[in-house]
């Protein structure tokens, strides 16, 4: 009785145990097909972000180009002038991070973050920062967030401009921060492939005032004085919002490239799979098949 039964069951059991592997062998290929589909999807997506970026970047490079002489001339002033920052006054710091609300474009904010950490690690108690961008907001908030001084928004969607940038100086100016001497974080625009992460000084009226060499220029009161150093620290900005902006997008351009490129070689590694698993699937079904046959005969 006992051998009628285990002769009953084991044809069972080979059948189970065969539908288990070829259901295990579909599931399998369904799984790999919808990777492979994923990751299509992805690529199509990241080549389109690059061609919007190499468009962008076009335009963001001939927009520096004419934004140059703003800063170039903004910057003649202070070294001519050789301003210091005084000496006998407490010493107080600005650290202006130009960067934007947007990313996927490699280490461009990271890099702006990254050195206004190293100067607030020296002193973060007379050192405030004032962030364009919320990237870079974002980044240093976890750390020295009651050094962050005012957030301005909504940068990088569009190009930037001397009216964005005149706002921003004006709120610079008006926030009731009395600094001695500051800096402008920004990246600098090198080539397609590359940027630097560079700085601008700037100095508050009373600062720029004491200077000795300032009798070079005629008539200058305060209150041109302060005018002029408005205009120039719209100036600075504008230059370094344009800098950054070129920087941006040919960063971005070369991380969606770099990307549809890693989508390319995952997709050739995941089409070889499915092909391997369907082929072993097909094999394993003729074997079963085969074998029936010659069991019945």
């Amino acid at each position: 009785m006992m051998m009628q039964r285990t002769t009953l069951l084991l044809p069972m059991a080979i059948e189970a145990t065969m539908l288990a592997q070829q259901q295990r062998g579909m599931a399998t290929l369904k799984t790999i097909s919808m990777r492979l589909k994923s990751v299509k999807n992805i690529q199509k997506i990241t080549q389109s972000m690059k061609m919007v970026s190499a468009a962008k970047y076009a335009r963001a490079e001939r927009d520096l180009k004419a934004a140059r002489p703003y800063g170039i001339g903004a910057q003649q002033f202070f070294e001519k002038t050789e301003i210091v920052p005084d000496e006998k006054a407490e010493p107080k710091k600005l650290l202006i991070a130009v960067t934007s609300d947007r990313g996927l474009c490699g280490a461009v904010h990271t890099g702006v973050a990254r050195l206004i950490r190293g100067e607030l690690a020296v002193d973060d108690t007379n050192t405030k920062v004032f962030c364009v961008g919320d990237k870079s907001r974002a980044i240093l908030a976890r750390l020295y967030g009651k050094n962050i001084l005012m957030v301005a928004n909504e940068i990088g969607r569009l190009p930037p401009t001397f009216l964005d940038a005149s706002k921003i100086a004006h709120e610079v100016l008006n926030t009731g921060y009395e600094y001695t001497e500051g800096k402008i974080v920004y990246n600098k625009f090198k080539s397609v492939v590359s940027y630097q992460c560079s700085t601008l000084p700037i100095f508050s009226g009373p600062t720029v005032e004491k200077s000795e060499k300032l009798a070079t220029y005629d008539s200058l009161d305060s209150d041109v004085i302060k005018s002029y150093l408005e205009f120039s620290l719209a100036s600075l900005i504008f230059f370094t919002m344009k800098e950054g902006a070129c920087s941006e997008q040919s960063s971005r351009m070369t991380a969606m490239d770099n990307a549809s490129k890693n989508a390319g070689e995952m997709i050739d590694k995941l089409t070889l799979t499915f092909n391997r698993t369907r082929q072993a699937v097909i094999t394993r079904e003729l074997i079963e098949i085969i074998s029936g046959a010659a069991a019945l005969t």
